[in-house]
C-alpha cells in the first residue's frame, strides 16, 4: 500500500491550495479515504472523509464550507481543495486509508501546508 501526497506549499491567508493523494497497492474503490492534519506541537486532527462511492463526504467544523474532498476512482486519487485558508490551517496534511473498523490503517508521508 502506498499513499503519496502532493500539492502543499506556502500560501497567504485567504488563498487556496489543492492537495493530491495518489494511492496504489490496493483496490482503491473499496476503501473510505480521509485527510488528517497535524499542526506543530499538536496532535493529529481529522479534517475530512469521503466514502467509497464518493457521494458522501464529512468535514470537521473547522474546515466546513472552506474545504472540499473528492476522489477520482479512475485515477486512484483523492483530492482536498482548500479555499479561504487561515493561518490556523498550517499543518502537515496526511492522506489516510480507513480500514474495516474505520481505523486509519495506512498513512501517507504528508505534505506541508503553511498559511502566512
Amino acid at each position: 500500500v502506498q499513499l503519496v501526497e502532493s500539492g502543499g506549499g506556502l500560501v497567504q491567508p485567504g488563498g487556496s491550495l489543492r492537495l493530491f493523494c495518489a494511492a496504489s497497492g490496493f483496490t482503491f474503490t473499496t476503501y473510505v479515504m480521509s485527510w488528517i492534519r497535524q499542526a506543530p506541537g499538536k496532535g493529529p486532527e481529522w479534517v475530512s472523509t469521503i466514502l467509497k462511492t464518493g457521494t458522501t463526504t464529512r468535514y470537521s467544523d473547522s474546515v466546513k464550507g472552506r474545504f472540499i474532498i473528492s476522489r477520482d476512482d479512475a485515477k486512484n486519487t483523492v483530492y482536498l481543495q482548500m479555499d479561504s485558508l487561515k493561518p490556523e490551517d498550517t499543518a502537515v496534511y496526511y492522506c489516510v486509508r480507513l480500514g474495516g473498523n474505520w481505523d486509519a490503517d495506512y498513512w501517507g508521508q504528508g505534505t506541508q501546508v503553511t498559511v502566512s
